[in-house]
């Protein structure tokens, strides 16, 4: 199937869409690409720009790697472009992929990856936006070459797709800032404790059953909902609850938004999206044998070993983040949690 430069794409996780308003803007078929991607000098990428305070703007510097480059195949490289899919419609998801302070360009930690990654390849970044179920059909189809979109990898997945691990996957806890309470990976430390969380999430899931399991031991933990994330927030300020179980970026990001206000807010812990046993991870995804797993794996690495991986998580207030390399296609959450 020919390239082309309006792609569907890949969707990132849903359940991180958060609120403040950061709507994204754009059509189901892909359109909108990034006007920084296309501003900057060769050799040159600007992280964190247009974030609306969620992200430090970083001026890095990143030369293509002809080694890295030639791995490519060769429709990729004679393309000259790398066709990052992005799945953020309709509502964005502060701080990984949503409509910047210009009302138009497309930003976050993901297409920020993404523009990296294209640096080291020497190609032109093409984002394009879409929705979750859009996500996987672009990758599918060919019309997209790789997504970066807080996809976790999964053993179910895999049997479609390749996957370059380049974050992990983490929930976190959110309290207010003079809450002294952490949480350290022991669901013991939550006996007594009234915890809001999204229905119908992973995080639900994994706190159902640490709840089930302190009730059987006579610990209490209350569980509660709210509709949208405005009243969570309203309700821990008011000390109604004590914390908010949530994805990490999403916390990451109404902390670094909040700060020095008097809702300010910190990150209480974190906990693996895969569970106890494993630690989940976010991925570029590409289709199964399409020959880009490698190559992207490689940039990533040169990324990790030259600093600029360091620099882009920290931008975003996602150090806690970090993995050692970009394993491919690594263990993911078992058929049976997917």
């Amino acid at each position: 199937m020919p390239r082309t430069a309006s792609r569907l794409v890949l969707s990132a996780a849903a359940a991180t869409s958060l609120l403040l308003g950061l709507a994204a803007c754009g059509s189901d078929d892909g359109a909108g690409s990034s006007a920084p991607a296309a501003a900057d000098a060769k050799g040159t990428v600007v992280v964190g720009a247009l974030s609306n305070g969620a992200a430090k703007e970083t001026t890095l510097k990143v030369p293509e790697v002809a080694s890295i480059r030639a791995e490519l195949p060769k429709s990729v490289r004679d393309s000259k472009q790398l066709v990052v899919g992005l799945g953020f419609l309709p509502a964005g998801s502060p701080p990984i992929g949503y409509t910047g302070t210009d009302q138009k360009t497309l930003t976050g930690s993901e297409p920020d990856l993404g523009r990296l990654v294209a640096a080291v390849f020497g190609l032109e970044p093409v984002l394009t936006n879409a929705t979750w179920d859009n996500l996987f059909i672009g990758i599918d189809s060919g019309k997209t070459d790789v997504g970066f979109s807080n996809i976790t990898d999964t053993e179910q997945r895999k049997q479609k797709y390749d996957f370059a691990a380049y974050r992990q996957d983490n929930l976190g806890f959110e309290v207010r800032k003079d809450d002294p309470w952490t949480f350290t990976g022991d669901f013991h430390e939550l006996a007594g404790k009234t915890v809001a969380v999204g229905s119908g999430t992973n995080q639900e899931k994994i706190l159902l059953e640490w709840q089930s399991r302190l009730k059987a031991e006579g610990k209490k933990l209350t569980i509660k909902y709210y509709q949208e994330a405005n009243s969570t927030y309203l309700a821990l300020n008011s000390h109604h609850i004590d914390a908010y179980f949530a994805p990490n970026p999403s916390v990451a990001y109404h902390v670094a938004k909040t700060a020095g206000s008097p809702q300010a807010t910190r990150s209480a812990g974190t906990f693996s999206g895969a569970g106890a046993s494993l630690q989940g991870l976010i991925c570029a995804t590409t289709k199964k044998g399409d020959g880009l797993v490698k190559p992207l794996s490689d940039a990533i690495d040169y990324l990790i070993k030259n600093g600029q991986y360091a620099q882009w998580l920290a931008a975003w207030n996602l150090s806690d983040e970090a993995v050692p390399s970009a394993r491919i296609n690594p263990p993911g959450l078992p058929l049976s949690n997917s």
